[in-house]
């Protein structure tokens, strides 16, 4: 499967009190990630909102492994692990600047119609934009 690499810096916005990446920070930065490959596959805000249909993350799973540091050069990758039907699961990891594991996530989601406001079953355009189509 097709798998998209994100790189970004660890901002002192991201800190909580204690210095450590808050978690949910975690759950923002696997969403940039995932807004950016969509969005470099050709089906960015501007399609969703166009076209009335995009992701939901119906589920999340989230495993803590290497703290992240201040001003730490960061890569997450994102790829496909499963299509069935209108379900798919997405793996996303975060590599700290050493390259080591910090974070895995694995994401539930589901492609939705917005007008509709139901779970759809992917469209060629979508699948294309993730280098899906060739499933």
């Amino acid at each position: 499967m097709k798998e998209h690499s994100y790189e970004t810096i660890i901002l002192e916005s991201h800190l909580d009190t204690l210095g450590h990446v808050n978690n949910a920070v975690y759950l923002e930065l696997f969403e940039e990630a995932r807004w950016d490959f969509i969005t470099r596959g050709g089906y960015g805000l501007k399609e969703v909102q166009e076209r009335k249909q995009g992701p939901i993350i119906l589920e999340v799973n989230v495993r803590f492994s290497r703290e992240l540091h201040l001003r730490d050069k960061i890569k997450i990758t994102s790829k496909l692990v499963s299509l069935t039907g209108k379900i798919g699961k997405l793996e996303q990891i975060v590599y700290n600047g050493a390259g080591e594991e910090s974070a895995k996530a694995l994401f539930t989601m589901g492609f939705f119609d917005l007008k509709a406001r139901k779970l759809i079953a992917p469209t060629p355009e979508w699948l294309k934009a993730g280098g899906w189509d060739k499933l």
